[in-house]
C-alpha cells in the first residue's frame, strides 16, 4: 500500500479522486491511502490565520511558515505512529520540476521497493515563504508551465497518474503498458496510436482495413507507425526528447 498525505485549504477538492473512478476503486481496495490535511487546524489564533501580507510589498499574500511547518512535522509524526518511513515532502509550485511519465514511474517503482509514503503540500495565493521551503521541502513539482489557483490540481493530477499504475488499480493491467509515454508502450515515450470502435463506418469513414483483418502482425507494424505519425504531427518535440536520449545513452 502507498500512503499519500495532502496538505491543503480545500480537502474536499479530492473527493472526486478518492470517491470516483479507479482511484476511488483503488482507496476502497486500500491499494493507497489518502489522507487530507486542512492547513488551517494548525494555526492557532482565533481566526485560523495561514497566510499574510509579504515583507518588501508587493500584491497578494504569502502562505506563512509556522502553520506549514506544524502540518508537515505533525503528519511525520502520524507516520511514524503508523508504521512508515516518512517519505519526501512535496509542494506543488509553477517553480517546480515539470512533472514527467518517468517521474511517476519512479513514485511507483519506489513504492513497490518500500518507500510507501509520500507528503504533498498544495501551495495557493502568492507564494510559500522561502523559509519553510529550505528547512521542510525535499521536492518542488509543476504541472507545467503556468499557474493554477492552487497546487490541489496538480497534486490530484500527480495522485492519479501514480494510483492507477499501482498493481490491481486497472482491471486490466496491459492497458498502464501499452499507453502514450509508456516506456514499454508503443514506443519510448512516444504518443499512443490512434483507436477505432463500433460503428465500422462513421460519418463517412471507415476503420482501417487491417485492424478488421485479425492478422496480429501487421496490426502491430500498423500501429507503431500510426504511433510514430501521430506522434510526427501532434508532438514532435517527443522525438526529438527520444534521439537526445538515446545519444546520451543508458
Amino acid at each position: 500500500m502507498i500512503r499519500f498525505d495532502i496538505v491543503t485549504l480545500f480537502p474536499e477538492m479530492f473527493d472526486a479522486l478518492t470517491g470516483h473512478g479507479i482511484t476511488g476503486r483503488a482507496c476502497d481496495r486500500g491499494l493507497v491511502t489518502v489522507r487530507l490535511h486542512q492547513l488551517r487546524d494548525y494555526a492557532h489564533d482565533a481566526y485560523k490565520t495561514i497566510d499574510d501580507r509579504p515583507y518588501g510589498g508587493g500584491p497578494g499574500m504569502v502562505m506563512m511558515a509556522g502553520p506549514l511547518t506544524e502540518a508537515v512535522l505533525a503528519i511525520q509524526k502520524e507516520q511514524q505512529a503508523a508504521g512508515f518511513d516518512p517519505g519526501p515532502v512535496v509542494l506543488m509550485s509553477p517553480a517546480g520540476r515539470p512533472i514527467r511519465q518517468a517521474l511517476i514511474d519512479r513514485m511507483v517503482d519506489a513504492s513497490q521497493a518500500g518507500q510507501t509514503c509520500r507528503t504533498i503540500v498544495c501551495g495557493r495565493y502568492e507564494g510559500v515563504d522561502q523559509r519553510f521551503i529550505d528547512q521542510q521541502v525535499d521536492e518542488l513539482w509543476s504541472l507545467g508551465d503556468f499557474v493554477l489557483s492552487g497546487g490541489e490540481i496538480a497534486a490530484m493530477a500527480v495522485l492519479d497518474a501514480v494510483i492507477r499504475k499501482l498493481p490491481g488499480a486497472l482491471g486490466e493491467p496491459e492497458s498502464a503498458v501499452q499507453e502514450s509515454f509508456a516506456a514499454d508502450g508503443p514506443g519510448r515515450g512516444i504518443l499512443d496510436w490512434p483507436h477505432y470502435t463500433r460503428p465500422e463506418v462513421f460519418g463517412g469513414v471507415s476503420v482501417p482495413d487491417v485492424l478488421l483483418s485479425g492478422h496480429h502482425e501487421r496490426i502491430a507494424d500498423w500501429r507503431r507507425r500510426a504511433a510514430l505519425e501521430a506522434t510526427q504531427q501532434l508532438r514532435p518535440d517527443l522525438l526529438s526528447d527520444s534521439s537526445r536520449s538515446e545519444k546520451k545513452g543508458p
